[in-house]
């Protein structure tokens, strides 16, 4: 997908002369499979649209165990700089899953143009808004689910994503071992 056909999806954008003057701004980016978008501990200023592609994001804890945070499948936005990044250095690591393309902005760039375009603000409010459910929603699927609710929590929330990311990385997302994982997609489809 393009980046234009992409903003104009959006109710926010409300005409095609908004959506070309926002798309302006955004410069492409081509990721090969295997390649970082973000490293953790790296500074870090861009905004990004996946517009085709896969990628997922992780943390690296101080014994070098790294945790799956989150999976992007294009077309759609990557979390927002202010949530994954503090004092301009990236809390995680994003890695393209496939080849994948993207559009990329500095953050104070589109802040600028929120500053300037109540459209351009309010669906990058949204997107924050949208950012910031899906991280409650998986802190409360980790803290209120067993491990087979959690996996039938990931099927509806992500439908296909099963797929598309390797099994350990989705066991890691749910905090359960790649063991366990195995075990609980063996037992589903026993049912």
């Amino acid at each position: 997908m393009d980046l234009r056909t992409f903003l104009m999806q959006s109710p926010d954008l409300p005409d095609v002369a908004c959506a070309d003057e926002f798309a302006s701004g955004w410069t492409g980016q081509r990721l090969a499979k295997g390649a970082y978008l973000t490293r953790q501990e790296f500074p870090e200023t861009g905004e990004f649209i996946l517009l085709n592609g896969c990628l997922a994001s992780s943390i690296c804890d101080q014994d070098g165990k790294e945790i799956c945070v989150g999976f992007y499948v294009g077309p759609c936005v990557v979390t927002p700089n202010i949530a994954r990044t503090r004092d301009g250095l990236s809390l995680v690591s994003i890695v393209a899953m496939s080849d994948s393309v993207l559009a990329r902005i500095d953050s104070d760039e589109l802040t600028n143009r929120m500053i300037l375009a109540e459209p351009v603000r309010n669906w990058a409010n949204g997107i924050l808004r949208e950012a910031l459910s899906r991280k409650v929603d998986r802190e409360w699927c980790l803290a209120a689910l067993g491990g087979a609710e959690r996996l039938a929590w990931f099927r509806q929330t992500y439908p296909g994503y099963e797929d598309i990311f390797p099994h350990t990385l989705i066991a890691s997302y749910l905090g359960v071992t790649p063991v366990t994982m195995s075990r609980l997609r063996t037992s589903d489809k026993s049912r």
